[in-house]
């Protein structure tokens, strides 16, 4: 995998615009990555004692997580805030308490897993889910509900042995299942995925639209990385298997964890050798070509819908286009 420092920066590449000037985009950071001040604090996930004095603590939060969603509201300023509450105000759960780490402050968080998301605390608090809250929230909130939204996937997943089918128990503060009948401690997963913006010779971009998506959704091509698989030959694979095109230089972009249920996005571009497209009619139904200014008229118009704008996808065809995606107009 090569970068290339002249064009790269942490958040991606510069490029060329439709109108020939230049935007850095490095300041528009990938949802989801931004730093966001929280101390994992995993030392503390096995101290029951100092775990149950950061429970007790007035200036803890906590909120809840239930099916990916957690409860949203907008404060006086009109800001997007995660609706949070000091612990003895907290809904009651058995084991489902998941220690997220600690601010510059010292303010210790949790996430409480429970069916269904306590009711609305006012009128205008409603549940959400990360593709939603992820672009409306705080870099330190939304950072916070990836956490949570990931060890809740996890949990509801893994609830018995892969080694003997006995059902296990939580410890680690929501970070580890145990086995109480042969001994296996088992972590959460995360599962790596590449997701490409190709491009040709011209320059171009290559989009595709997935068979169970709406007609005039496209997006980036993405796979997951096999047993045993670079994710460099990843990247040239799927390229392959979903659209027919082989791929020369990849250069790797930036990652975004992506709790659906537990993958990490690892972003690249990657540089065709050829320009046939044959997809794979499975996945892909339709992958096309776009010239920067094709993929304006056809946003514009309509007829060509942009990825999620939490996704990591968006960013990466940002990147080549030079600019924010145009809007129907």
């Amino acid at each position: 995998m090569t970068t290339r420092n002249d064009q790269t920066t942490e958040h991606g590449t510069e490029h060329g615009t439709p109108d020939g000037t230049e935007h850095d985009l490095a300041g528009r950071p990938i949802p989801l990555t931004a730093p966001h001040g929280i101390d994992r604090a995993a030392h503390h996930r096995l101290d029951e004692a100092w775990l149950a004095a950061a429970w007790s603590h007035p200036r803890t939060r906590v909120f809840v997580v239930s099916g990916g969603q957690v409860l949203i509201d907008e404060n006086e300023a009109g800001v997007t805030e995660l609706v949070t509450t000091p612990s003895f105000e907290a809904p009651l759960t058995e084991s489902h308490r998941y220690f997220l780490g600690t601010d510059e402050d010292g303010v210790s968080y949790f996430a409480l897993q429970k069916d269904s998301l306590p009711g609305p605390i006012d009128q205008s608090a409603r549940p959400a889910g990360l593709r939603e809250a992820g672009l409306l929230l705080s870099p330190r909130e939304a950072g916070l509900m990836v956490h949570a939204v990931a060890l809740e996937n996890w949990q509801r997943m893994h609830r018995f042995c892969s080694r003997c089918g006995e059902r296990t128990s939580i410890a680690a503060a929501g970070h580890i299942r145990r086995c109480p009948a042969c001994g296996a401690e088992h972590y959460p997963r995360t599962d790596p995925a590449v997701i490409m913006l190709v491009t040709d010779e011209e320059d171009r971009a290559l989009l595709g639209r997935q068979v169970h998506w709406p007609e005039g959704r496209f997006s980036t091509l993405a796979g997951f990385v096999e047993p045993g698989e670079t994710i460099e030959a990843a990247v040239r694979r799927e390229v392959h298997e979903e659209a027919g095109i082989p791929i020369g230089h990849v250069e790797y972009v930036a990652s975004q964890p992506w709790p659906f249920p537990s993958s990490l996005m690892l972003g690249f571009i990657a540089h065709a050798t050829a320009e046939e497209i044959t997809v794979d009619g499975e996945e892909i139904e339709e992958a096309r070509w776009f010239s920067r200014e094709e993929l304006r008229e056809a946003m514009e118009a309509g007829k060509v819908l942009p990825p999620y704008g939490v996704s990591i996808a968006a960013r990466l065809i940002e990147l080549w286009y030079g600019k924010p995606l145009p809007k129907p107009v």
